[in-house]
């Protein structure tokens, strides 16, 4: 039997029909596809997403970049159990596709891109919006995101779309592959009738397996481990993929080891479990960094060793430090000449803490007590740097955090990306649940915060979600409050005003850069921008986009604007400009380094005093061999 649809109502149903499921949880795959329209798309996925609004749901976006972050952004709460699509037409549509596209991929979460492309059959060339490429005829500006998407399809033919719908979704849920997925439609095809096979239809249900260990792996595991005295696990964001985390908790609880995490791993154990050190790395905790440098083994479950987790090879300073890399992707478990353990989390960890429970093998008493004396002493910096003795002064952007923390429970969600923000979050944010601590950090991508929350609430409606955005990502992408507000979706956008890139511009004065470019200032007589700041009233901006804006002045004002904001069952924003931090109320500063070159030869001081430190931070770097 055989149904004739077009493409794109083809493609349209068959998404429709695709199913997860994993530990007996069942999800739909593509729980909705957003899209933009034009000429490329409008008549083909966009008659069919009209035809199948039923089965189909289709949210509003404004950008294109942006809809893949709201995609990202479900994915990631839904456990990378089900996904959004996007749908853009052919040309600029397309390639602002590129960079959701490759966040997503760095991040191993799946999303699904559906570009429109050129004609396939050529009636005129070029059309529209058409790359003329000299040497390829076959060659549009979607092979863009070739290198982004881990699986990549043009469908220039009806019956092409059957097995490239296929193994995109295979890529989709395949636990060690998946990320972006892509395919290109050219807008001729999918408006173009084909008869398609009825059990094209039907319903399937793709298993999101849990591979265990190799019992030679996990048997050279556990000799490493009770061979070691100064563990330290590194969680990253695999815990939270495989929902790990209880998994976790009785791995330490039952071996006494300490774990640390980074930025995609935060919130794997609670703030207040006995092993938990907090962050890891460039923006850690002392007491995790404190552990890291004279560790014997270190036990990476769920992460990639980015370079902001390894202090850009400085931080693992032990003479004979080994790793130990529970990761269910092969190419993360050989990292840092590291003993593979190639497993999903869970299974991995379930079965390390079996196997050492026959052994009875637990840390030293002396060591548990070093790390819980220092994991306190770390809790009291956290205390002051929250404290504002002056409740009607303007708050730094810690007492912001404070202020936030203070209300929130284990339900909230707070979101985050790019800028000063992730680095004071990493090191003083108080993980209360797995899903509170939402930090895209693999891709550290301004903008993402908004977009990112529509998703997140859309996964998760019942949960209160913030995105903490600061002026300068802010200006890049604050137009999905329109979707926010156009959808219904109650998210609450904390916005913090500094006027600049506080991060790059901290970084920019610590390389001998000072701070050039970074500042929202008019420009002064020599040619600087230290001049006054610039009249930007981003309050003003988001209330034109119909969102509900708290001012608040005062450390007073935000607890009161924070608290209504999160009683609120509308998109409501906190506008709150923040002070400079001091030495008393800031963040504590990096407690590791991180390489970004300095200029080798310079003739003002300050890049040549950076210079100077640069390479006395190089000389500590090694290689793990």
């Amino acid at each position: 039997m055989t149904t004739r649809l077009t493409v794109a109502q083809a493609l349209v149903r068959f998404l429709a029909a695709q199913y997860t499921e994993r530990d007996g949880e069942r999800r739909r795959l593509i729980g909705a596809t957003w899209g933009i329209f034009g000429h490329g798309n409008v008549a083909g996925l966009g008659q069919a997403l009209v035809e199948y609004a039923d089965v189909m749901p289709s949210p509003r976006g404004r950008n294109e970049q942006s809809m893949v972050h709201a995609a990202v952004g479900y994915a990631r709460q839904s456990n990378r159990l089900s996904t959004h699509a996007v749908t853009t037409s052919i040309g600029p549509g397309a390639t602002n596709l590129v960079t959701g596209a490759a966040l997503a991929t760095i991040n191993h979460l799946p999303v699904l891109l559906l570009p429109g492309d050129i004609f396939a059959t050529r009636p005129a060339d070029p059309v529209l919006q058409q790359l003329e490429v000299p040497y390829a005829g076959d060659v549009s500006v979607n092979d863009a995101l070739r290198p982004v998407s881990r699986y990549f399809d043009r469908v220039v033919r009806p019956e092409a779309l059957i097995p490239a719908a296929l193994q995109a979704v295979r890529v989709l849920t395949d636990p060690v592959e998946t990320g972006a997925v892509t395919l290109a439609l050219p807008q001729d095809v999918q408006a173009e009738a084909y008869d398609w096979p009825d059990d094209f239809f039907a319903e399937r249900t793709w298993t999101v397996r849990r591979p265990g260990a190799d019992p030679a792996e996990l048997a050279e595991a556990v000799r490493a481990l009770r061979a070691a005295r100064r563990p330290l696990v590194v969680a990253g964001g695999g815990v939270h993929h495989s929902r790990a985390e209880e998994a976790l908790a009785a791995f330490a609880g039952a071996t006494g080891i300490p774990v640390a995490c980074t930025q995609a791993g935060k919130g794997s154990l609670r703030y207040d479990h006995p092993q938990d050190v907090g962050g890891i790395g460039h923006t850690g905790t002392a007491t995790a960094d404190e552990l890291a440098r004279p560790a014997d083994l270190v036990i990476g479950v769920g992460t990639r060793w980015t370079d902001f987790t390894t202090a850009s090879g400085t931080l693992f300073a032990h003479p004979d430090v080994r790793f130990l890399n529970l990761n269910i992707a092969p190419v993360d478990g050989h990292k840092l000449s590291g003993t593979p353990l190639v497993a999903d989390a869970r299974s991995g960890l379930e079965a390390l803490t079996e196997a050492l429970l026959v052994h009875g093998h637990r840390v030293a008493d002396s060591y548990a007590a070093e790390y819980t004396e220092d994991k306190a002493r770390w809790e009291q910096r956290v205390d002051a740097c929250y404290a504002a003795e002056e409740p009607d002064a303007r708050p730094t952007q810690p007492q912001v955090l404070g202020a936030l923390d203070a209300l929130v429970d284990e339900s909230d969600v707070v979101i985050n990306a790019a800028g000063s923000l992730p680095g004071d979050l990493h090191k003083l944010w108080r993980a209360r649940s797995r899903g509170q601590y939402h930090l895209e950090y693999g891709y550290s991508c301004m903008g993402y915060e908004i977009p990112a929350a529509i998703g997140v609430k859309l996964a998760a409606p019942e949960r209160t979600v913030w995105a903490l955005v600061g002026d300068g990502t802010y200006l890049m992408m604050p137009t999905e409050i329109v979707t926010a507000v156009q959808e219904g979706v109650a998210i609450k956008v904390l916005l913090l005003q500094n006027h600049g890139y506080a991060s790059i511009g901290g970084l920019s004065e610590e390389t001998g850069g000072e701070r050039y470019g970074t500042a929202y200032r008019y420009r002064a007589a020599d040619g600087t921008f230290t001049g006054e700041p610039l009249p930007v009233d981003l309050a003003a901006n988001a209330a034109s986009l119909g969102m509900r804006v708290l001012r608040a002045r005062t450390v007073r004002d935000l607890r009161a604007a924070l608290a209504e904001a999160r009683a609120a069952d509308t998109p409501t924003c906190v506008y709150v400009e923040t002070e400079t931090a001091d030495t008393v109320s800031g963040a504590p500063p990096a407690q590791a380094w991180w390489d970004v070159p300095v200029a080798a030869t310079a003739t003002r001081p300050s890049a040549v005093k950076a210079r100077e430190l640069y390479e006395r931070h190089v000389s500590t770097r090694r290689r793990h061999l």
